[in-house]
């Protein structure tokens, strides 16, 4: 006769499914551009060489309401948006960002000015002006230096 131990009874694992690693740090870029071929280059890159999650729009309303509410990690800042209007008035990159870094709530946000307007002084000019945190030129010509730069601003944890 077979004594049955209590222990044998009380314990029934569970088995949890572990979570793949790139959600538990996948990090969100937001690309604010209104040229939807610039948009979509930037995305690929973004998600196929960066393993990162992307939004995009070039809505100043949602801008600041995705900045607001944390779905982004990073803002990829076009300067010249040429459609951009908020509260009935034309913004570019500049002035959102200003208003991103203005607000206490999205200050700590990293944002990186992107323009095809590389000319000699107007990085300084537009990182001063902007109080963005980088700054990269169009067109991207070196895929993977594009998203270390952008890497290499992400905050390590989510908020």
């Amino acid at each position: 006769m077979k004594i049955k131990k209590e222990a044998d009874n009380c314990f029934n694992p569970v088995v949890i499914p572990p979570i793949p690693i790139n959600q538990i740090l996948m990090k969100t870029v937001l690309i604010v551009e209104d040229d939807l071929i610039n948009a979509r280059v930037f995305s690929k890159i973004l998600t196929k060489r960066g393993g990162l999650d992307v939004k995009h729009t070039e809505n100043v309303e949602e801008v600041i309401k995705i900045a607001q509410s944390g779905e982004a990690d990073l803002i990829l800042m076009d300067v010249s948006l040429s459609r951009s209007v908020y509260q009935g008035k034309s913004v570019d990159g500049i002035k959102i960002t200003q208003m991103l870094k203005s607000d206490p709530q999205t200050a700590n946000l990293p944002v990186i000015l992107v323009t095809a307007h590389a000319m000699e002084g107007d990085r300084e000019n537009f990182l001063k002006q902007s109080g963005a945190d980088g700054y990269i030129s169009k067109p991207i010509v070196d895929h993977q230096l594009f998203v270390d730069q952008i890497l290499a601003l992400l905050p390590t944890n989510k908020h």
